[in-house]
Parts: structure tokens; C-alpha cells; sequence
């Protein structure tokens, strides 16, 4: 059972039993390992994944439902799946996830979908919600990927996905953390396949438009107006064609044709005219939920 204390809750209910089935199981049984797991994209991309009969380990924060989760997706799949609950943006957060993975299942997939946005004026952000967004889409998955390369490369062939967002191709006012951490996340991603290049590990990121994932996102996007729901898709619909992609190879992955029409005029609308417009548009969503 979790213990209700501030370290030893990061431990999974299961832990004890999984050790034991790590143990008993097959060491040819490959994971796939997916951060954020238990909601929004994360929870479609484990659906989409156990529909292929892909065996996970899913990660999210304690008390987010990750054990009833998992036992559907064994129900529902016949797959195996086991869980771990931490918080990625805690300073102890990566390492305790990596002792728990790393030497106890074979992972061959690894997708970094954990992160977090919204909308606010720097000035005005509270400290620990900027600590916290770029600890979890920048420190978090970048450390999560260096400490589980080693067992990527020991397959003939692995994936990583990270997920960026079609914000890391502009910056934009009100919104000025989150797309520059995306944009690390792209650049990343790109470089990092480079220097895998012939190790059998494949390295996509994909670029989501907006999706509505959870009640706050949905508020967001329904006061941006129809500037919110530009290449609107679902995260159901971004999950399979993300992995589909990441099967082929695909580096860099721009969903729906409105989402790549507006990366073309994000790189083709000088940034004089494009940042005034897409910052007043922030601003206006800003102030609608005040």
C-alpha cells in the first residue's frame, strides 16, 4: 500500500508485487514507458499502445489513477502493465523512477509526455509555477531520456517520442516560458537523432496543436475563440498518428493539414506582424478569465 508520507509515497501500490513479477517474468517481455501517463495524450497514448499489444510502464503523479488505469489496460488488452507514481518536477522525482525501471524491464519505447502550460503574465507568474514548467518540459525529460539510454541502445531497435507543441516554432507574449521550453524540446529531439544515427534508437517529436485534454485546457481554448481552435484535434487521433510516425522513423511530426498550414506562416509571416497578433490574442484569453 502507499505510505502517507512525503518520500515514500512516490512508491507504487503494486511495488512489492511487481518486483516479484519482474522477477518471474520472461526477460524477453519489452515495455514501453510513457510519462504523464494517466490523463489527456499520455493516457491516449497508453490506450493506443495496449491496443498493439505493447506491454507498459506508466507514470504520473500519485493519486492520478494510475493503478485503476493500469488494470483496465490488462483487462481490456491482455497486455502487462505495471505503474509508478511520482512527482517528475521534485528534485528526488527522476531518480526514484529510474531505480524502479532501469535493470528490472526491458524498455524499448520510451515517450516523454509530461509537461505542463498555460497562459499568464511573467511578471505576475508565481515562482514555483515557472520553477515547475521548466523542471517537468525541459530537466525532467531530458534526464529521464540520458538515464534510460543505455538501455535503449542495448535493443536492436528503440523509440523515443517527446512531445513538443506547435508553440515551439514562436514565441509569443503571455505565453513566454512554455514555448521556449518546447522549442528545447524540438531542438533536442532533432540533435539527439543526429548522434543516435546509427544505433537502432529512432528519435521523433511530435508537434501537437491544441487539444482538448482536461476541463482547463477546454476553458483556455473556448475563450481564445476560434484563434484556440486552430487545428484542434484529438488527443485519441494525435496518439495513434504519433505512433504510427514514430514506427516509420518520422523526426519531426506536424499533425492535420490546419496545423501545418499554420507552421508555414509562423516560418513565412515576418515575426513583426506574426508576434504582435498571436500576443494580443494571448492577452485577450487572459484577461476573458479574469
Amino acid at each position: 500500500m502507499v505510505e502517507k508520507i512525503k518520500i515514500k509515497q512516490q512508491q507504487p501500490e503494486n511495488a512489492q508485487e511487481d518486483e516479484i513479477s519482474a522477477r518471474k517474468s520472461n526477460t524477453v517481455d519489452k515495455y514501453a514507458l510513457v510519462t504523464g501517463a494517466s490523463k489527456g495524450l499520455g493516457k491516449a497514448f497508453t490506450i493506443e499502445l495496449a491496443k498493439r499489444k505493447i506491454n507498459l510502464l506508466l507514470v504520473a503523479l500519485p493519486e492520478d489513477g494510475l493503478r485503476e488505469l493500469c488494470a483496465d489496460l490488462e483487462k481490456n488488452y491482455q497486455i502487462k502493465c505495471h505503474y509508478f507514481e511520482t512527482d517528475l518536477t521534485r528534485k528526488n522525482g527522476i531518480d526514484e523512477l529510474i531505480r524502479w525501471a532501469a535493470g528490472r524491464y526491458r524498455i524499448n519505447i520510451l515517450i516523454n509526455n509530461a509537461g505542463m502550460g498555460g497562459s499568464r503574465e511573467f511578471e505576475l507568474a508565481e515562482k514555483d509555477y515557472l520553477d515547475k514548467m521548466i523542471s517537468l518540459n525541459i530537466r525532467a525529460l531530458t534526464l529521464i531520456t540520458h538515464q534510460l539510454l543505455p538501455e535503449l541502445k542495448s535493443h536492436p531497435r528503440s523509440y523515443i517520442l517527446n512531445v513538443a507543441s506547435m508553440a515551439s516554432f514562436t514565441p509569443m507574449g503571455y505565453k513566454t516560458v512554455y514555448p521556449a521550453s518546447k522549442v528545447f524540446v524540438l531542438y533536442f529531439s532533432r540533435g539527439l537523432c543526429q548522434e543516435l544515427k546509427g544505433t537502432g534508437v529512432i528519435v521523433s517529436v511530435v508537434n501537437p496543436g491544441p487539444m482538448k485534454t482536461n476541463k482547463q485546457v477546454i476553458k483556455r481554448i473556448n475563450k481564445l475563440g476560434t484563434f484556440g481552435t486552430i487545428g484542434l484535434l484529438s488527443p485519441g487521433y494525435v496518439a495513434s498518428k504519433s505512433i504510427d510516425l514514430m514506427f516509420k522513423g518520422k523526426p519531426v511530426i506536424i499533425l492535420g493539414w490546419l496545423n501545418r498550414l499554420s507552421w508555414l506562416a509562423m516560418k513565412t509571416v515576418p515575426a513583426w506582424i506574426r508576434l504582435p497578433y498571436i500576443t494580443k490574442r494571448m492577452k485577450k484569453g487572459i484577461t476573458m478569465s479574469n
